[in-house]
């Protein structure tokens, strides 16, 4: 098989991760980072922020122009579109007219739009084109084969961790209190105020202080990188808050805490049950008072008990094939079959 990605060739792009383990898997595939090339415009200077914003730029036309050579250069089998805001629909009917099929991966909700990055009308004008789609939601999924009659399969989040990342956590001095790191919305803002009511709580992200002012949080600037890592794994309750657009499924974080050996606390949804609780890797609350006396016990748990379910967490997000490497063999295995 013959592959084409289009998105992102940023550092922390998903499309990166799975660009890897495509080619650990011996797929002859290339990336067209269709996102860089926007954000390289649209960073280069505010006028071309003002004219995309009016609708004056063509940027998007230069995008579809430059994957149409690719395609053409390349001639790949499948091209696996990771959201693809920046793509025409006319150009999706051009590319099937050559006889290459095309797969859509969104992370986010292709219906609900949280924000500026998260989608716009090429993302929802493109859904019937696609001849499979992927989702992290089985409600979008639903939702995709009722309305579309196209197929629709679940692709969790997973985790990307090295060995060198795991090395590092280990070595790092454990902290007894609860943690969440996360940009804030009211939501998030109004459960943390009520929690903190009864403990002390790190946060870590943008702009905490516009949303809370409680001696009990404690706030950080946002945690990147090597640094990400060891936050999420340090602190004794990595604590986990659902987004008003995602709140029944799970999110990245849902599968980084356990894949590094954290300790995470979720809210209480199907997916949770399903991948973590039942397995016994993460705890679920249902709401704040029982998220209050899950906290409770789990900072009262010696330290020993926590070093073991760390480890199992750990082993069993491997074992169960929540890491990307297995996440890409998935992929590969639906896009060989259709």
């Amino acid at each position: 098989m013959k592959l084409l990605i289009v998105g992102s060739d940023m550092v922390w792009s998903l499309e990166r991760i799975y660009l890897k383990h495509f080619k650990e898997l011996g797929t002859e595939v290339n990336l067209f980072a269709a996102q860089n090339i926007f954000y390289k415009y649209y960073g280069k200077h505010f006028l071309n922020k003002v004219l995309f914003r009016l609708g004056f730029s063509s940027i998007y036309s230069s995008i579809n122009r430059q994957l149409l050579a690719e395609v053409e250069s390349l001639n790949p089998d499948w091209i696996l579109f990771f959201k693809g805001m920046e793509i025409f629909p006319e150009t999706l009917v051009k590319i099937k007219k050559k006889g290459i099929r095309i797969a859509n991966y969104n992370p986010d909700n292709p219906f609900l739009f949280s924000g500026s990055g998260s989608g716009n009308k090429n993302v929802t004008d493109s859904i019937s084109l696609y001849d499979v789609h992927f989702t992290y939601d089985r409600g979008i999924q639903r939702k995709i084969v009722d309305e579309y009659h196209i197929p629709c399969r679940i692709l969790p989040f997973g985790f990307e961790v090295t060995d060198e990342q795991i090395q590092k956590c280990n070595k790092t001095e454990e902290i007894n209190r609860i943690c969440f790191v996360g940009n804030p919305d009211e939501y998030r803002a109004k459960f943390l105020n009520d929690l903190a009511s009864d403990f002390t709580i790190d946060v870590f992200g943008h702009h905490w202080e516009r949303f809370v002012k409680h001696q009990n949080i404690n706030i950080f600037p946002p945690a990147y990188g090597d640094d990400y890592w060891t936050t999420i794994y340090k602190y004794r309750v990595q604590l986990n808050l659902m987004r008003p657009h995602n709140p029944a499924s799970h999110n990245m974080r849902s599968f980084e805490v356990p894949g590094i050996g954290g300790v995470g606390l979720y809210p209480d949804t199907i997916d949770h049950r399903e991948f973590f609780r039942e397995k016994g890797i993460a705890f679920t609350y249902s709401e704040i008072n029982d998220c209050k006396k899950i906290c409770s016990k789990l900072l009262g748990m010696n330290l020993p008990e926590i070093e073991l379910f760390r480890k199992q967490a750990r082993e069993k997000s491997t074992q169960f094939g929540y890491n990307y490497a297995s996440r890409t063999k998935q992929v590969a295995n639906i896009l060989s079959e259709l």
